[in-house]
């Protein structure tokens, strides 16, 4: 049925007062998705930090560590999520087996962010985001750099 056809008088059926296509959208389309017109606090969190910066100017924020880890097996995995809950910046992301814990830490808290990583250091799975980013060598040279903060 071509464009100019669709709304013709032999093509409406009349119901009363308006005058109703014979047509649905497809069942895919509906019902629509009512978004809020501000994101959320918790969607501003994940935004990537380069983005953030792009959409509503620099941030001031300190140098920062940040882990991210699974569930993982094993009696230390509560006392794993009790020290990242800790962190001055704490996130949990996903479900089930896509469950990540995010705990930022800042420059003062490199104490704290050791005891964690002693915990998550024999974990394969476990990212080091230096500034949000993952970087070349985090595991290797940066975390062990921070801990020359350590007083």
């Amino acid at each position: 049925m071509d464009q100019a056809n669709r709304h013709s008088p032999d093509n409406v059926r009349n119901t009363g007062d308006d005058e109703v296509p014979p047509f649905r959208p497809m069942e895919r389309f509906w019902p629509y998705v009512d978004l809020p017109q501000q994101p959320s606090d918790e969607e501003l969190a994940a935004i990537d930090p380069d983005l953030r910066d792009v959409l509503y100017g620099p941030e001031q924020r300190g140098f920062s560590f940040t882990l991210v880890f699974p569930r993982f097996e094993g009696d230390d995995y509560s006392r794993a999520v009790e020290l990242a809950r800790g962190a001055s910046g704490y996130r949990e992301t996903g479900a089930g087996e896509s469950l990540r814990h995010r705990a930022r830490f800042g420059s003062a808290e490199v104490a704290r962010m050791r005891d964690l990583w002693q915990i998550l250091g024999r974990l394969d799975q476990v990212e080091v985001l230096v500034d949000e980013r993952p970087l070349p060598y985090a595991r290797e040279l940066w975390l062990p750099l921070a801990w020359f903060l350590i007083r």
